[in-house]
């Protein structure tokens, strides 16, 4: 290593992406008494083509413990955010289209129930008088009033901003890893005793074996409207194509903007880095929520856009000390629940960094479960010294 070009970081810890993941990361650990660096290209992170939604997905047990404690610490800050962060307390409503989509409905609503998260069943009648927009003939629905949305960009940079003075952002493109070390395209080293990889799907550029797929996915938001709307709206079906391991897939999820404006999801695809809006994806995403909300076909689309979540094979994140090298931390992986589980992650990965108990189970997203553990001879795996 060439010593002159290498630089202590001026920081315990080295965060690489400023996304959702690495500004949770960051406010964490600052709250810790850390000094934290953050890396960041300037590229657009996957925060900023999400929905933003703060929803308690129950596909497993581990999906919903950390998403139920992510949002419970979400809440926690929700008064503090300053309005261009766009909290809103709209809570979901899951739609049934039939009497086998409302047994799912009420299956979602005992498990919800045992974490004692509020659920209400809704029959035909009370949907309509909730959501008078929807099409008629729908089977019912649960409403989930602990959901909420934000607006992620903001919120990442809110959670850096409130933590300035112990947070730094750097704009630099980091190249490769080493022990304790990160390397920028200039040929700088910056050195700290722990560095967190949080950017996302780019992070299999500098760890080629990580097993993070990209999903692809559409959205579109629409004009300025009086407000018609009230709730997140997802159909039950939305949990199939959202845990999809292949092909291509839609469906209805609509979230009202305070703006007024209706952001429209959802669609997932496999086997592609093109970024490009696709008609054909477009126009399939677009029908299914017009079948819902069939108004939609009056209103002006004004802005489409496209963004890849970073998959892991089990659909959970990576979080904790990579196996094999010392000082090399994981917060990746986290699909399309990166906004709600972000504070969840971070408080875990604070914990991990440390060598405290985690504030809930963390075996399910340990790193280590997909990583060679085979030791590093250069490398042991041990917390951070503290401050």
């Amino acid at each position: 290593m060439n010593q002159k070009r290498a630089s202590q970081a001026n920081a315990d810890i080295v965060i690489i992406g400023a996304g959702i993941i690495g500004a949770a990361c960051a406010y964490r650990l600052a709250q810790d008494g850390y000094r934290v660096l953050i890396l960041d290209n300037g590229t657009a992170a996957a925060t900023a083509a999400g929905m933003g939604h703060l929803v308690c997905l129950d596909d497993n047990p581990a999906e919903l413990a950390l998403s139920h404690y992510s949002i419970s610490l979400w809440r926690q800050l929700a008064n503090q955010m300053p309005e261009s962060c766009a909290w809103s307390d709209c809570g979901t409503l899951w739609l049934a289209n039939n009497a086998d989509e409302m047994e799912i409905a009420r299956q979602k609503k005992q498990r919800l129930s045992e974490w004692q998260i509020e659920s209400q069943l809704l029959n035909p009648s009370q949907v309509a008088l909730a959501e008078p927009m929807l099409r008629s003939g729908l089977a019912g629905g649960l409403v989930v009033p602990s959901d909420s949305i934000l607006y992620a960009p903001n919120v990442a940079k809110w959670l850096i901003n409130a933590a300035s003075h112990r947070v730094t952002l750097q704009q630099a493109n980091v190249v490769g890893l080493e022990e304790q070390n990160v390397i920028l395209s200039d040929g700088r080293r910056i050195t700290a005793p722990a560095i967190i990889l949080a950017n996302g799907l780019r992070a299999i550029d500098l760890l080629p074996e990580l097993p993070l797929v990209a999903k692809k996915g559409h959205l579109a938001i629409t004009d300025r409207y009086p407000t018609r709307t009230t709730h997140q709206l997802v159909e039950l079906g939305y949990a199939a194509s959202a845990h999809a391991s292949s092909g291509t897939s839609v469906a209805f999820n609509v979230q009202p903007r305070p703006t007024g404006q209706l952001l429209i999801g959802s669609s997932r695809q496999f086997d592609t880095l093109d970024s490009n809006v696709e008609l054909p994806i477009l126009r399939s995403m677009l029908q299914r929520a017009q079948s819902y909300l069939p108004d939609l076909a009056t209103m002006n689309i004004i802005r489409c856009w496209t963004g890849f979540r970073a998959a892991s094979p089990d659909g959970l994140p990576l979080l904790g000390q990579h196996p094999r090298y010392r000082g090399l931390w994981l917060a990746v992986g986290h699909e399309g629940l990166g906004v709600t589980t972000a504070s969840g992650s971070a408080d875990i990965l604070a914990a991990l960094l440390q060598g405290h108990a985690s504030p809930i189970d963390a075996t399910p997203y340990l790193a280590s479960r997909f990583l060679d553990s085979e030791p590093n001879p250069l490398s042991s795996p041990t917390a951070i010294d503290g401050v």
